[in-house]
């Protein structure tokens, strides 16, 4: 493992226990499960490339990394490669700190793992994430005019806008949908589903194999035990 990597993966776990407390107050959605779902994990890969990769990098996975989920190189150079041009590379941004700290106030995060830093005792990084994505309201206090009932006062503003529409926080501390966007809320549910299975995917590509691998091992072990029982029944019954 690189520096780099054990760096980040300690400021994940840092912030977990910042993210417990941040969600504490509110309850959070369940995410779908889409893990092995390829066409949402590519449809999120678009999403994510499209609205997210323009100010977060990923920097953590290499485009070539995007085959796993069932594309080719050429659909990777063709679709998704817009900031880089060696399909080798990482999924970073061609924006300067400088310039990111001047129009953000601070560099935005790299999101390689923040499926897993976001996760929590009352949820899943990817509950946080979906919850997240999906509770962007218009707030005129906030210098961006957004706020989110998953990240108070939050600093980013809500760049899926124009997909959900626009939601508004009522009296009851419930939001509605004030004005909608290109999707149905339906479909906008669907389209974040589909890019947080992505997220989720890009913080640990390797899951479902180890997943699969555990479920293979216990297997093994459970007919070794049986093996082993008869042989040492058969070994010990003039004992006995």
């Amino acid at each position: 493992m690189s520096a780099a990597m054990l760096r980040t993966l300690l400021v994940a776990l840092l912030l977990a226990p910042l993210a417990a407390l941040a969600s504490e107050s509110i309850k959070l959605d369940r995410a779908p499960d889409r893990a092995t779902n390829q066409a949402a994990l590519q449809n999120g890969a678009r999403l994510f490339v499209s609205n997210c990769l323009n100010c977060h990098g990923a920097s953590y996975v290499r485009y070539n990394r995007l085959t796993e989920i069932g594309l080719t190189e050429q659909q990777i150079k063709d679709n998704l490669m817009f900031a880089a041009e060696k399909i080798g590379e990482p999924m970073g941004i061609s924006m300067p700190r400088k310039d990111a700290k001047e129009f953000f106030g601070a560099w935005p995060p790299d999101l390689s793992l923040i499926a897993r830093a976001r996760a929590s005792g009352d949820g899943s990084g990817a509950d946080w994430l979906y919850t997240y994505l999906r509770g962007f309201y218009r707030d005129e206090a906030r210098p961006t005019g957004w706020n989110n009932v998953a990240f108070p006062s939050v600093g980013m503003p809500h760049v899926l806008w124009e997909l959900q529409g626009e939601q508004v926080m009522g009296a009851d501390h419930k939001l509605s949908l004030a004005r909608p966007g290109k999707l149905t809320p339906k479909q906008y549910d669907d389209a974040v589903g589909d890019l947080v299975a992505f997220m989720v995917w890009m913080a640990e590509p390797q899951a479902e194999f180890r997943k699969q691998l555990g479920v293979a091992v216990l297997l093994f072990l459970a007919v070794f035990f049986v093996v082993a029982y008869a042989m040492k029944r058969a070994f010990w019954k003039d004992i006995h």
